[in-house]
Parts: C-alpha cells; sequence; structure tokens
C-alpha cells in the first residue's frame, strides 16, 4: 500500500478547522449587549448589577487598563430551537492563546448568582438542554479588561504593570455575542478526531496502530458530508468507534490526571485581581464537577478559599458541597504556594500551620502533601518543616525547568539536612498546566526516568498561572484516554490516592540528598530589595511581638493579641508567594507590598512596645532597660531577657601609613585603604589574617545584567565575563561613634551613589557594615566582593532551621550550575579551627569562587552578596531608589558565632526606660539549641509553646528552663498537637531535658501551672 499518511493528516487538519469545529454551534442569533464602565476599582456586585448600561456593539473597543466593565446581555431563544441545545457564546475580544493572561469575566444571573466565568477556552455559557424556544435570556458579565503584560514578544519593558501608569486606552474589541445551537454530536466527533489525530503523530511510523487510526480517520472524513457537517457527524464517529475501544496495553503508564487550575495570588496582575481570578475558577470547576461525575479537581493555598470565602460567599458555599462530596480537594495545606528559599524558619512553618489549620477548620480536612507546583527551587531545610506539619508527600513541577542538568527521578525520596525524607513526585509530563494533548500524554510516558520500577505520574490538568483550570474539553479528551491503545492510561484522582498508589508501588525509592536546585530564576534571590527586606524585617518583628506578648502575658496579664497576630502572619505569608517575594511580579505588586510592609511593622512595633512597656516597670526611675530578642545573651543581657547591660571597652580609629584609617578594638585590626577598601581584618588572638593577600574586601563591583529571557527572574552566567570595580572613592573620612571607630566611604557610578560605614565597636569580633545606594541604573547588578584566604572546599548557608554545605568549586555541572544561590542570615567558611561569617540582615544571593594564587600558592575564597539589580520588566522601575543593607565581617566565627551574629544583626537591641529586670520566660542552656519562637499556644489555651532546633550541625544536649511554674510538658507537631513518641523530652526539676539529632526541630507545649 502507498503511504498516504501525511495526505490524510492534512486532510484531517483542514476539515477540523474549516467545517468540523464551526459546525458545533450551527447556528446563532446575534444578543442586544450595553455596558457600564466601573469608574475605579471593582465595585460590589449588586451595584455593578443596578448601574445603567450604554448599548456597545460588536467591533466595538472597551477596556482601560485593570478597569471593570459590566456588561448585560439580552436575547430571545427563537422558536425554531425547541428542543435543542442553546448556549451563549460571549468572547469579549479574547486570544485562545493566551487563557489567564488577559482579559476575563464572571458571569451573573440577574439576582446576583454567579453562573461561570469566562477565559479565552472557556467562552460559552448553557442556556437550556433542551430549550422550549421562547425564552428570554438575560445576563451580566462583571468583566476584567486585564492588560496582556507578556505579550507574543515577551519581556518587552511596559507601563502597563500599574494603573498609575497604564493609561486609559481601551484594551479589547468585542468580539461574539451571540445565543447559539451546540450540537453535541459534532464536538464529540472534535475530540474523537483530536485525540486520534494526536496520539497518531506520538506513534511509530512504521507501527500497526498508527495505520489503523490512520485508516479510521481516513473513513470517517469520507462520511463527512461537508455540506452537512452535522446531518453526518454520527456516521463519522460510528467509523471512530472501533479503534477508540480498543484497549491500553497492560504495560502502559498510567496517569492520575488532577483537576487543576494553579492561580499565582499575584504575578502579572494584582491582589485584588487574584480575588477574582478565584472567584471565576471556581465558579467554572464547581459546575463541571455537576456535569462531569469522574471529574475531579483540586486547588491549593488557603488563602485563595479564604478570598472566595469573604468576598464571594456564594461560590464558597458551592466549593464547599464539592468539598464534602470528595472532588473539590483542597491541596497542599499551605497558606500560599510560597518561595522556600527565602522564607525563614517560622515563616516556612507558620505557611503550614495556616494552611493546614484553614483546611482542618473548615473541611475537616488534613492534607498529607505539599502542593507546590510552580515554586522556585527548594530549600534543604524543608522535609523537616513537611513531616513536622503532619504531611509525607511532595509534589513539584518546576524543576523540570533546569537549564544545565536534568533531574535523574520522577519519584524519590526527598532527604532534608536532618536526614529526615519525604516521598517526592516531579509529573514527568512536565507542565502543570496540561491539557490532555497526545503530545503531553505521550511525553509523560516516554520520559518517566523510573520505568521498569514504576509505572504511575501525575498530570495537574488544567490551564493556569491565570487560572481558568479544566474545561469540558479535557474532561472528554481523558475519557476517551482512560484505555486507549498505544497511548498512557487516564484517570481523574485526588492526589492523595495517587500518592498512595505510587508509594506502595515504589517501595525502595532513590535518595536525594540536600536542596532541590533549580538552575534558573537565580536572580529572584535579589530582584525588588524592597520586597526581601520587607519580609526579613517583618519576620523578625514577629517573632519579637509574639515572644514579649506572651511573656508579658504570663507576667503581667497583658492581653495576648491572638487575632491580630494571626491575620498579620497571613499577610506576610502572603507576601511570600512565589513571584511576590521573588520579586517577579508587576510594579503594582511590589508599590502595594512596601505599603503594606509599613503598616505590618508600625502594628508590630506597637505591640512590641505596649509588651516591654508593661514589663518593664516605671518608666521615671531613671534608668534604661535593654531588652534582647535574641536566642543568645547579649551584653550580660540574657536572651529573651531585659536588664540594664554590662559596660564595654573602646575601640580606636587612627591614620594608616599611605593614607585611609585602622580601626581596633584589641580583637580585631582592620585596615581601610585611602581609597576606602578593606585591605586587611587581623584576628589578633589567632594571629590570622581574613583578607587574602594582595586583594581588598567590601569591594563593590558591578555588572551589566540582561539575561537571555525572565528579566526580572533570570542572571545568566554570561554576566561575570564584564565587571567594573567601583574604586574611586568621593569621601574616606572618620565618623564621630562614641566608643567605637567607624568610617564612611561614599562612592558615586554611573548616576548612582553609595555611602557605606565602616563600624568596630568595642568587645565584638566583628566588622559592621551599612550600606545606603542611592540606585539609578539600569539592566546592572551591583555586588560586594569579600576575597577571603582560607581554603575550603565547601562553605556554609543559613537556611530553614540549620545549615545547608555547597561547594566552593565546579568540579561538575550540578555545581557549575550553582553560581548564584541562597543563604538566609549568614554565610560561612571555614578550615578547620578557624573560620569567617558574613551577616546580612535582608540579603539573600550570593556567589562564592576559589582560586589559587600565583605567589604563595594559597587558596582565596571569594564570596559576593549581592546588592542590586534593575531588570526592566514586568518593572520597568525595579529597584530604582534609596536601599539601606546592613552586613558584618566576622574573622575567627565559627558556625555557632555565625548563627549568633545573624540573629543579632537582624534583632536589634530595644532600649525601654523602667526598673524590672525581666527573666527570659524561657531559657536553653546550650548556645547551640537555638530558639526560634516563644508564644502563647493559638488555642487560646494559654499554654506557653517553644520551638528549637539544633543549629550547629551536630547532636546537642540541652535543659529547656521555663521562667514560669510549669505543669506539663508535651512535644507536638507544628500545629501544637501532641505526638506519640516524647519519650525523649520529660519534666525534671521544673525542667525539659532534650537530647537533639543535627539539626532537628522540637516543639514544646507547657501549661502553666498555679
Amino acid at each position: 500500500m502507498h503511504d498516504d499518511r501525511t495526505l490524510v493528516e492534512a486532510r484531517l487538519r483542514r476539515v477540523l478547522d474549516e467545517r468540523i469545529r464551526p459546525a458545533v454551534h450551527p447556528a446563532s442569533v446575534p444578543l442586544d449587549v450595553a455596558v457600564w464602565n466601573a469608574p475605579g476599582e471593582p465595585v460590589p456586585v449588586a451595584e455593578g448589577l443596578a448601574a445603567t448600561p450604554a448599548p456597545i456593539a460588536v467591533g466595538d473597543r472597551w477596556g482601560a487598563p485593570w478597569g471593570t466593565s459590566w456588561f448585560t446581555v439580552t436575547g430571545t431563544v427563537p422558536a425554531e430551537w425547541a428542543g435543542r441545545t442553546v448556549e451563549a457564546i460571549l468572547d469579549l475580544g479574547f486570544d485562545e492563546n493566551m487563557p489567564g493572561f488577559q482579559c476575563e469575566g464572571l458571569v451573573y444571573r440577574p439576582d446576583g448568582t454567579p453562573v461561570k466565568g469566562l477565559n479565552p477556552r472557556n467562552q460559552w455559557v448553557r442556556i437550556g438542554a433542551p430549550v422550549a424556544g421562547g425564552e428570554e435570556v438575560r445576563l451580566h458579565v462583571e468583566a476584567a479588561s486585564n492588560p496582556v503584560i507578556l505579550d507574543y514578544h515577551p519581556f518587552v519593558p511596559t507601563r502597563l504593570g500599574d494603573k498609575e501608569t497604564a493609561g486609559s486606552e481601551p484594551q479589547y474589541r468585542l468580539a461574539r455575542m451571540d445565543l447559539a445551537v451546540f450540537d453535541e454530536t459534532v464536538w464529540q466527533l472534535v475530540l474523537d478526531l483530536e485525540v486520534l489525530g494526536e496520539l497518531m503523530h506520538e506513534l511509530p511510523a512504521d507501527g500497526p496502530r498508527r495505520h489503523d487510526i490512520l485508516r479510521a480517520v481516513g473513513r470517517a472524513l469520507d462520511r463527512v458530508d461537508l455540506q452537512d457537517v452535522n446531518g453526518s457527524a454520527a456516521a463519522a464517529r460510528a467509523e471512530l468507534a472501533g479503534v477508540l475501544a480498543t484497549p491500553a496495553e497492560p504495560s502502559a503508564h498510567r496517569i492520575s490526571a488532577v483537576g487543576h487550575a494553579h492561580i499565582d495570588s499575584a504575578w502579572l496582575w494584582p491582589l485584588r485581581e487574584t480575588v477574582r481570578k478565584v472567584a471565576r475558577t471556581t465558579s467554572n470547576m464547581t459546575a463541571l464537577l455537576e456535569d462531569e461525575p469522574e471529574f475531579v479537581f483540586a486547588m491549593s493555598q488557603a488563602q485563595q478559599f479564604a478570598w472566595v470565602k469573604e468576598h464571594r460567599p456564594e461560590v464558597y458555599a458551592k466549593v464547599k458541597k464539592a468539598v464534602s462530596e470528595g472532588r473539590f480537594v483542597p491541596a497542599g495545606g499551605m497558606w500560599v504556594e510560597s518561595d522556600t528559599n527565602m522564607p525563614g524558619s517560622e515563616a516556612m512553618a507558620r505557611q503550614f500551620v495556616h494552611g493546614k489549620r484553614f483546611f482542618l477548620d473548615e473541611f475537616g480536612i488534613e492534607n498529607d502533601e505539599a502542593w507546590l507546583p510552580d515554586t522556585f527551587g527548594f530549600a534543604a531545610g524543608l522535609p523537616q518543616i513537611i513531616k513536622a506539619a503532619g504531611s509525607k508527600w511532595l509534589l513539584t513541577q518546576k524543576i523540570s525547568w533546569s537549564q544545565t542538568n536534568k533531574f535523574p527521578h520522577h519519584t524519590f525520596l526527598w532527604e532534608g539536612i536532618d536526614g529526615t525524607r519525604i516521598f517526592t513526585h516531579f509529573p514527568p509530563v512536565d507542565t502543570y498546566n496540561c491539557s490532555m494533548k497526545g503530545s503531553e500524554i505521550a511525553h509523560a510516558a516516554r520520559n518517566f526516568k523510573d520505568k521498569g520500577a514504576a509505572r504511575h505520574s501525575l498530570a495537574p490538568t488544567g490551564w493556569g498561572d491565570g487560572g481558568g483550570g479544566t474545561t469540558r474539553e479535557m474532561v472528554a479528551k481523558a475519557a476517551r484516554l482512560r484505555d486507549l491503545e498505544g497511548s498512557a492510561t487516564v484517570t481523574w484522582e485526588t492526589p492523595a490516592e495517587f500518592f498512595a498508589k505510587a508509594e506502595a508501588e515504589y517501595p525502595a525509592p532513590p535518595v536525594w540528598v540536600g536542596e532541590l536546585y533549580l538552575e534558573l530564576h537565580r536572580a529572584t534571590l535579589t530582584s525588588q530589595a524592597k520586597t526581601k527586606q520587607g519580609n526579613r524585617r517583618s519576620e523578625h518583628l514577629l517573632r519579637e511581638a509574639e515572644l514579649w506578648a506572651a511573656t508579658a502575658a504570663v507576667r503581667t496579664g497583658f492581653a495576648y493579641p491572638y487575632e491580630q497576630l494571626d491575620r498579620i502572619w497571613k499577610t506576610v505569608l502572603l507576601h511570600q508567594f512565589h513571584d511576590i517575594l521573588p520579586g517577579s511580579s508587576i510594579a503594582w505588586v511590589h508599590r502595594e507590598a512596601e505599603k503594606t510592609y509599613a503598616a505590618v511593622a508600625d502594628e508590630l512595633n506597637g505591640i512590641i512596645g505596649e509588651a516591654q512597656r508593661a514589663l518593664a516597670g516605671d518608666p521615671a526611675a531613671g534608668r534604661e532597660l535593654v531588652f534582647n530578642a535574641a536566642p543568645h545573651e547579649r551584653h550580660g543581657v540574657a536572651a529573651g531577657g531585659a536588664a540594664v547591660p554590662a559596660e564595654a571597652g573602646g575601640a580606636h580609629l587612627t591614620g594608616r601609613d599611605g593614607g585611609g584609617f585602622v580601626l581596633d578594638n584589641g580583637l580585631l585590626r582592620v585596615e581601610v585603604d585611602a581609597d576606602g577598601l578593606i585591605v586587611s581584618a587581623y584576628d589578633i588572638a589567632a594571629e590570622r589574617e581574613t583578607v587574602a593577600p594582595g586583594r581588598a574586601a567590601n569591594l563593590l563591583q558591578i555588572h551589566p545584567d540582561f539575561p537571555n529571557m525572565w528579566d526580572a527572574w533570570d542572571v545568566d552566567a554570561f554576566y561575570r565575563n564584564t565587571v567594573t570595580d567601583l574604586t574611586d572613592a568621593d569621601d574616606v573620612s572618620p565618623v564621630d561613634a562614641g566608643s567605637s571607630a567607624a568610617v564612611r566611604v561614599v562612592r558615586s557610578f554611573g548616576a548612582s551613589k553609595v555611602t557605606q560605614v565602616l563600624t568596630l565597636t568595642p568587645g565584638a569580633k566583628r566588622l559592621d557594615i551599612d550600606t545606603e545606594v542611592d540606585w539609578h541604573e539600569t539592566e546592572k547588578f551591583l555586588k560586594a566582593s569579600f576575597p577571603l584566604d582560607i581554603h575550603a572546599e565547601r562553605y556554609a548557608s543559613e537556611t530553614q532551621f540549620g545549615h545547608f554545605h555547597r561547594a566552593t568549586h565546579t568540579n561538575t555541572s550540578w555545581e557549575a550550575a550553582k553560581f548564584e544561590a541562597c543563604n538566609h542570615r549568614f554565610v560561612h567558611m571555614e578550615e578547620p579551627g578557624w573560620g569567617v561569617a558574613l551577616v546580612n540582615d535582608s540579603t539573600y544571593g550570593h556567589d562564592v569562587t576559589r582560586t589559587v594564587r600565583a605567589g604563595d600558592s594559597g587558596t582565596t575564597t571569594t564570596l559576593r552578596v549581592s546588592l542590586l539589580r534593575a531588570p526592566r520588566f514586568p518593572d520597568p522601575e525595579t529597584d530604582q531608589g534609596v536601599h539601606r543593607f546592613r552586613h558584618a565581617l566576622v574573622p575567627g566565627a565559627s558556625i555557632g558565632d555565625a548563627v549568633r551574629e545573624g540573629y543579632r544583626v537582624n534583632l536589634p537591641e530595644r532600649r525601654v526606660p523602667g526598673d524590672t529586670a525581666v527573666a527570659p520566660l524561657v531559657g536553653v542552656d546550650n548556645d547551640a539549641v537555638v530558639v526560634s519562637a516563644v508564644k502563647l499556644a493559638d488555642d487560646g489555651s494559654g499554654d506557653v509553646v517553644v520551638r528549637l532546633y539544633e543549629s550547629a550541625g551536630g547532636r546537642a544536649r540541652a535543659r529547656v528552663v521555663p521562667g514560669f511554674t510549669a505543669g506539663t510538658v508535651t512535644v507536638t507537631d507544628l500545629l501544637e498537637r501532641p505526638l506519640a513518641d516524647s519519650l525523649r523530652h520529660e519534666l525534671e526539676d521544673g525542667t525539659v531535658r532534650l537530647s537533639l539529632r543535627p539539626f532537628e526541630l522540637v516543639t514544646l507545649r507547657l501549661t502553666r501551672g498555679a
């Protein structure tokens, strides 16, 4: 037989496009349309429905950027359509290739009841099936004219990302507003042909199955009367029934389809628009669940459920009903799908606390899985947090985006820094927006790396990023793929059903140890510095507020602000979403975030001030107490306590030969040259120089920064090829700093200016570096370099509840790909017996390189901290303006010193007038065991909750000493629920004795005795 594959395939494409698809709606009549444009922000539904609209015609332009237009469509079903299925086709001017990224709508009945959402892939509204004929139709559409930010030519700078700069030019042209007959037989034929045509392309060209399908498609097309598609569709379908009924091979890969609509809580739209995106999507999904009995839909992010509950209670009622039926599945158990690299220990824990508690309170559901399909890599401390929250599984997709190395597993055990292992799955379909295309299903089966040992994978199915969700077409395709020869099998299942099967069939999966580093989007550790500073400062203010409020509540009867802290925590957690904290959202999002963080700081400082005043006693006593919220003693003030601080010695500033200054406090001698560069940081006791010979530390360097794509997200390795050292100084002069020694250095470059103050304080073996940058560069990357005279093959970066080691070398492509990495409060490197730490108050990105010097063959290990970037997409004004950072160089530092100094720079002492010293509410007798939270239990019982962890990476014994009469102690999970195994933690003589593994996290709940 002659090979006519290309002829039949081309015929299929044309007949589908030009004859069969148009025949799905064979008859239509126009609807009358009127519109009212809301004058500002979105209005309540009642107001939108009550407004008086003006006529508008198909073809007219509408919709200023970020505006809301209320369309009213009216019409009458023709009498001759009696007995037919009728739909309204409402095309607001959609581009079908951009679901979630452009205009959208929510359809209401005249009484305000929401019907369903409209988006480019979901433009229909069912009127009747069947209709009687003559029905009057009246629908209202709340249409959001969200501008297209990420267009076909992506990453082009645009002012559309902020309502204040977007202008008023209409964005869309009304395309179609019709009543139409829906021919389900033709629609089913379209799906038959799509599934078979897509499958055919994935099968071997010389295989019999491909040719069986080819011949059946040819016969079906022969039966289609091109002048009467609707009359001939049933006969065409009959020709395809045989090849659609042939079952899959017993060895076929098995896919669990999970209905899904990844909705970024903010990204190319502001938070307020996400509230409406969620309402549209959940309206669609609850309606689809009613129509499709096998369909299952999962939605993560408790915040999004809370938004629906608050803003669309009528939609939430449908969601709750579907949840109770087990078909609308709250997934993930987190407040939002957060970034996991940058959130601090407690914040990462509270993502699960608040997320899981919401699902428990609202639905009685406990999540076993963490669900983070789009997060930009995963910190090595996360497995322990997942387990401590009572979960055991993780799903993500994003690692498939890595540019350099292909991850070797799709199902595996992920081991964190403390040894905790979490069963983890990367869907081999390589998308969290699966649409059930044959190419996607075939790719999942081919790509699955655990063949022979496992057979199951998961496919998150539905349009996402901007929401939309699963469509009826996807459900119909999945039905055909349930058991079809040549394809993987597809079954709708919940995440829990998938994980249970996957875990059961794969009892000994491979293990991956350490962080799950995404070899992409590395610049998200630096972009939008003020958002990152707001997050870091909010995390530490929350620590202080809980600590001092709990201490005051126990000691003085102070009213612990449960509801206020709960609300603030949720606000901070929301802003850790993986496109807010990473700095990859539009200008509007980050402008609002800056205001939100300022308001959070005001509230938390108010709580802290009230609690400290309640504890400090008489403010007129003429004394001043220092409150120490850090987990280590400082200046004689106990951790978590308040007292009059001990006196320190002094530091001295003298001139330096050749220009510059010498700062000396008896522990550390620092030389600053005439250019304001640190040319020596000498550890006096160790007789050890910190700065590499012939090099200068605190050297500001600037690079061009224009990645190949994803401007706010990416920094590409070639940025290093060009560097400018900022060595010219406008001013290098001493600063009057009391008993401290300090030097001010001012530099100008481009359109920007940097002012740094280098301070050596009495009694401290560290150099504080305060930096102010008035930044007005474009597409530049600013770093501060510290070349260290230290030989280290690895270094430590703080992460949640511990630290993680990375290589300083690039032996393999895996190590070379980590040319920009994340730290929390410190980076530390050491030779046996001597180390160096660099601590910070708000920066996350850094890089480490090593070279061997020609002169003495010694190793120079260079640590560079990332300060600022200036990408132009999606915010063309990213990071413009004044920024302040604080770092400290700590020579001779052990890992314990790094931990202590990291907390110090983030938790400055507070001075309060008073006469009453405050003993710690909880004390710990081992500095390696760090208290991360002291608070009252969330249930309002008055119990004291203490969370602590081993911070040095070794075994530790410690006594936890309550500063109050404790009745009982219980070891709990993160949600403060008792754990079964608490044998190692007993209350003896009023103290709790602990024995901790490296980086072990423990939560204690102590009742208060009489």
